[in-house]
Order: structure tokens, then sequence, then C-alpha cells
């Protein structure tokens, strides 16, 4: 499927790159690494990125600003977005022609051209694998797309710590690397804590409730937000922290947003993506999100999680 995706971005003067909502790394990292990789590749060619941006990512892109009418012609590609309805911007219906780029469960095959690796450890990996095979057909990767994949990478594989990275990732992030941005800058601009948000870190820690079966959840009100003023965003960032607790199989993090509750669901073994389609969401089979409408369906995930676990 990579080459039909070259031969159509040859075609096109104008590309804009859409991503889903609430991003993390992957998101950015594969949407603006490919729009560099665009521009370095064909300068002349109006390349876009679009979406709602995250004030934690702007150290990697900021979105850009655009009218209706420059769909009009254009070539519309969404990047690590498995359904239509999470892609952030509902223009992206308004091109002449539409890509599929993604490594989640194709559940909502949509666009004309489609390219899913559920195998790939993000989908910043399948822009990476996207070049390599254009390079000889003219496309050239920067410094800064380099620096943008990487830390999509990074974000999804937890720094190489998640099942999905295997020695093909490893390869792909050295080769990155070797394009001479300042990785140690990457880290640090995706892993520093604010210190309201380590205080909420604390709370989490001695407030998380856990079954006999392994199932943990964590349930982060409106008035918990304020209290350490903490965005649902930064909030639901700290959804990892259960996952180095012992004895923990599967866990789940509720954050309460403005008119509905944020599911960020996480797994060291059991798989709970189908539990997430459930309250509509998706995912990865050990990492997935949904959403709730109401804390009284709090106990019907973790009813749900602890099935999963106990049929493991």
């Amino acid at each position: 499927m990579i080459q039909p995706i070259l031969d159509t971005i040859t075609e096109f003067e104008t590309i804009i790159i859409h991503r889903h909502v609430r991003p993390d790394p992957d998101a950015y990292g594969s949407q603006c690494g490919l729009a560099e990789i665009l521009k370095a590749s064909f300068p002349t060619k109006n390349v876009y990125v679009v979406g709602e941006d995250e004030p934690t990512l702007l150290f990697l892109k900021e979105m850009d600003q655009i009218q209706d009418e420059i769909y009009k012609e254009a070539l519309v590609i969404v990047c690590d977005t498995a359904n239509q309805g999470r892609i952030s911007d509902d223009r992206y219906h308004l091109g002449k022609k539409l890509i599929k780029i993604d490594h989640h469960p194709n559940e909502d095959p949509y666009g004309d051209l489609l390219w899913v690796d559920t195998n790939a450890s993000s989908c910043s990996e399948m822009v990476y694998e996207l070049y390599l095979q254009g390079k000889q057909q003219g496309l050239t990767l920067s410094k800064e797309a380099a620096r943008l994949l990487f830390a999509g990478i990074v974000g999804d594989t937890g720094r190489f710590l998640f099942s999905n990275t295997n020695p093909k990732t490893f390869t792909y992030a050295g080769e990155l690397i070797a394009y001479g941005f300042i990785f140690p800058e990457v880290y640090e601009n995706l892993y520093k804590t604010k210190e309201n948000v380590a205080r909420l870190s604390g709370y989490v820690y001695q407030n998380y409730k856990v079954t006999e079966d392994g199932v943990a959840w964590m349930e982060i009100t409106d008035e918990i937000l304020k209290r350490y003023n903490v965005t649902s965003s930064e909030a639901s960032q700290l959804v990892s922290n259960l996952g180095t607790i012992e004895n923990i199989k599967t866990w789940v993090f509720f954050v309460e947003e403005k008119d509905q509750i944020r599911v960020r669901l996480r797994s060291k073994g059991p798989v709970i993506n189908e539990v997430a389609k459930k309250y509509n969401g998706g995912g990865h089979p050990l990492a997935s999100g949904a959403t709730i409408y109401s804390w009284q369906e709090v106990d019907n995930v973790i009813t749900d999680l602890k099935h999963v676990c106990n049929n493991k």
C-alpha cells in the first residue's frame, strides 16, 4: 500500500494532515513528521497540519489555521486515528481524496486508500517506513522530521519498555538519532513533570483502588483537578503510574471533563480493547481509551475488566 500512497502524494499540490483528538506524542510525531518530510521533499507543495493544539506537546509543533476552501482540491491524510469519530477537525471529509495511515485495529476502514499495520510500534514508525520506501523516489528526511518521528516512537513505546517494541523499532530509532537532533531534549520535554502534577501523582498513589482480581482504578473528579490546578489532559498522563505496582493486571483512570468522563485503560496482559469498545472507545489490546457519561458507569467498567482478568 505504500507505493499507491506515494503516487497519490505526488499528484496533489495541497496536502492537509490530520490526527486524533486528545493527541499523544505519536499523533503529533506521525502527523508533523510526515508534514516535514513532504515539505522537504516537495518545496512547492502546500502542506498543512491541523487539529487542536495540546499545550504539553507544543514543543513538537503548533498546528496550522486554515480556511475551509483550502480543502477543495486537497489530499487529506489522517495519521494514528482508528475511528472517524476521533479525527481532530471534522473537515477531513472536505478534501478530494482521503488516506488513512494507522497502527490500531482497523475497526473503521475509512478513506480512499488505507494503510494499517497493527504490528507497527507506532504510526511514526510507519511514516519512517514510508520514507524508506520513497527515498529512492525523491523523499527527503530532514532533521526536524527525524526529531518528530523519534518523539512519536518513544511516546508510543513508553521509552521502548512496552511490548509493542521490536528489533526494528530500535533500528529505526538509531537511524533517526543519526540525523543530529538533540534527543535528550526530546526525553526531557516528553517526561518533565510540573510540581502540581507531581503532587497529584502522590494523591493517586495514596487513593487508587484495587480488586482481588488485579483490577486497579482511579477516579479524578473535577473537584480534584481544581484542587491541584491540573488539566484533565495532564491528569490522564498519570495513567502509567499504576503500571509499576505489583499484582495489578489491568488499570484504568477515570478523569472528569466538561461533559464526559475520559477513560484510559492499560493492561499487563489481559486484552482490554474489547472493553473499551463497549464504552465508546477502542485502541490497542493492552492500551485503550473510552468515554462514559456518568460516574454510575464506573462499576460497569470495573466489572468488565474483572471478567477479562479472570478469563485471561
